[in-house]
């Protein structure tokens, strides 16, 4: 299947998108396409110092040569995040009815569909990297009262992908998306894994989109690297089919899972590395490296052997996971995260038991099916050396103590059923950790 063919299908399961142009020069469609969805309306191009002259200022031209009426606001500052303070700014410059048109990247775009929302109105995005999968998914991940919030709010009704513009982009935003990319595959593993407690079935639309083509989108990591517009462009597709993923859910669980919180961790402590801070796609890929290497581990059990009456009558209770959560979290910008999640998503005894005789029962195939899915860790560690993306948790000034003291606030801190709840049920969790960091191991702590 082509890839005009391959997006047909996926705008058919897409809830909010209707329209997705990529190509050359494709921005010189955006005053028709706003046109025949927004008529009558005014425009707004919501931009950032570096986005207005990659593609905003030519945006701006296009529209009010068109004869849309139409404004600009460009956030000034060298560095941001998507903090609530920039949604008051975005909400207060589409007052007036006027229709975001979202030039940039993942920050500005998330800004732009949650401001829309506010507003009750639909959006057009105009990237200028391949840098996320943010564009088309549904939601948008803000800073909020000091943790990391996934706000509900609907994709843009169009995506406009200049491919020219996009493979024109710092080459570490392209990397930065491939990773994101690729955190995908362990997310599908863990997406299977709760498929099969049956905490978040797997749904059929939101996995084929996307996993059915994963690889073939990840499998040019030079030509990433290199900037080469078609290697640029099966990214975008990738990322953007990602979104679609996501859409179809209504969740991002066909896109994330342990991986992601990683870097939610990173942004919610503002981590910093040299003085700056780190992108989201370079954060996520220590991430994904984290849980190929810990799926690597788990993997090598052979769970038909798993004493179920041993690991249930060991199992904690709700009270004792909610005061390690506490414990945990204590000095975390979001004290009661930690608490607030576990309490969610606890099990009691009984249901572990449930939980694990069916693991027990379906292993031999289950872990076949697992192993088909997520790379090794050696396998991802090539890809992501290839691509220009991080290959190891220094290269973003991360330390092998940090990165193995995130593991336990990871396995707590949000509700989705993950690997390492799977471990900590089958009491394989910490030797599966510490064999990242033992002597030899992929992090050595010694080393």
């Amino acid at each position: 299947m082509d890839s005009k063919a391959r997006i047909a299908k996926a705008l058919k399961i897409a809830t909010d998108t209707k329209i997705f142009e990529m190509g050359p020069g494709v921005s010189a469609m955006a005053p028709e396409v706003f046109r025949e969805l927004f008529p009558g309306k005014k425009a707004k191009v919501i931009a950032d110092i570096n986005t207005w002259p990659a593609l905003g200022e030519k945006v701006y031209e296009l529209f009010t040569a068109a004869g849309i009426p139409t404004e600009k606001f460009i956030i000034e500052e060298e560095e941001f995040h998507a903090e609530w303070k920039y949604v008051e700014l975005v909400d207060r410059e589409l007052d007036g009815d006027f229709i975001a048109l979202s030039v940039g990247s993942g920050v500005i775009n998330d800004l732009c569909k949650l401001c829309a929302h506010h507003h009750n109105q639909q959006y057009l995005a105009l990237p200028t990297a391949a840098s996320v999968d943010g564009y088309s998914s549904f939601g948008a991940s803000i800073s909020y009262q000091n943790a990391k919030q996934t706000f509900s709010c609907p994709a843009p009704v169009a995506i406009i992908a200049d491919i020219d513009v996009i493979a024109a982009a710092p080459k570490e935003m392209t990397a930065a998306g491939y990773a994101d990319l690729a955190a995908k595959v362990p997310a599908g593993a863990e997406w299977m894994i709760a498929d099969l407690m049956g905490t978040e079935p797997i749904i059929p639309d939101a996995w084929h989109v996307l996993q059915d083509v994963l690889d073939e989108m990840l499998s040019n990591p030079d030509g990433v690297a290199n900037a080469e517009p078609q290697a640029v462009a099966d990214l975008f597709e990738g990322l953007t089919l990602s979104g679609f993923a996501m859409q179809a859910a209504q969740s991002s669980r066909p896109a994330s899972c342990c991986e992601h919180l990683f870097s939610h961790i990173l942004d919610m402590t503002h981590f910093r590395f040299q003085g700056k801070l780190q992108s989201h796609g370079f954060q996520v890929a220590i991430g994904t490296l984290a849980m190929c290497a810990a799926f690597d581990t788990f993997l090598s059990y052979d769970l038909t052997k798993l004493d179920v009456d041993k690991c249930v009558h060991a199992w904690p209770t709700l009270e004792q996971e909610q005061k390690r959560a506490l414990e945990l979290f204590r000095d975390f910008p979001v004290p009661e995260l930690g608490y607030t999640e576990i309490t969610k998503k606890y099990n009691p005894a009984e249901v572990v038991r449930d939980q694990l005789t069916k693991v027990k029962k379906c292993w031999p195939e289950f872990r076949r099916k697992l192993r088909d899915q997520v790379y090794p860790f050696k396998k991802m560690h090539a890809l992501f050396k290839a691509a220009g993306a991080p290959y190891d948790p220094s290269m973003i000034g991360v330390d092998r103590k940090m990165m193995k003291d995130m593991f336990p606030k990871v396995q707590l801190m949000r509700f989705r059923f993950n690997l390492l709840d799977l471990a900590k049920r089958a009491m394989v969790y910490d030797e599966m950790v510490d064999s990242l960091f033992a002597p030899g191991g992929v992090w050595d702590l010694d080393a």
